[in-house]
């Protein structure tokens, strides 16, 4: 009987493996979307006439990694700053890429404290993720792609 369940688990893949799928994922929605790792460093904006302009910043590039900013181009009454929000790191040589953070202007620590338990930083960068990856899946359904995107004067 135990060796029936052990069987079992085995075919289904384990918290980590999903999250590296989701990391996965995104990278090539990503990829397929707006080609970041064809872009120099600066802000681009993505406009399908929904009325949600698509801001795309590339913040940093590296050998192998690239560090970018997405959010939208309206104002959260609230905070003052743009929403939706999400920070990205993307790894170029294995292909994922990984939402840091989804509020602006704060890190992980700061939206969980300085000593979170494990299993909440990894609960936290599930739900990150799983937002990244609707919302990409979004933006693909808008029409959003890399024959939108166009790169801000400010940015030349």
């Amino acid at each position: 009987m135990s060796a029936v369940l052990d069987s079992r688990t085995s075919l289904l893949p384990g918290r980590f493996e999903f999250l590296m799928g989701l990391y996965a994922e995104n990278y090539h929605r990503l990829v397929r979307l707006f080609a970041p790792q064809e872009l120099v460093p600066g802000e681009y904006l993505s406009d399908v006439s929904d009325g949600l302009p698509l801001h795309l910043v590339v913040q940093e590039r590296h050998p192998y990694t690239l560090e970018l900013e997405m959010t939208y181009g309206f104002v959260d009454a609230q905070t003052g700053h743009r929403s939706p929000s999400a920070q990205l790191r993307v790894y170029t040589d294995a292909h994922v890429a990984e939402a840091l953070h989804c509020h602006p202007g704060r890190h992980l620590w700061q939206v969980l404290g300085p000593f979170p338990p494990a299993h909440t930083v990894f609960q936290h960068r599930l739900q990150m993720n799983g937002f990244l990856s609707r919302w990409l899946e979004y933006l693909g359904g808008q029409g959003h792609s890399t024959a939108t995107l166009q790169r801000c004067r400010a940015s030349e």
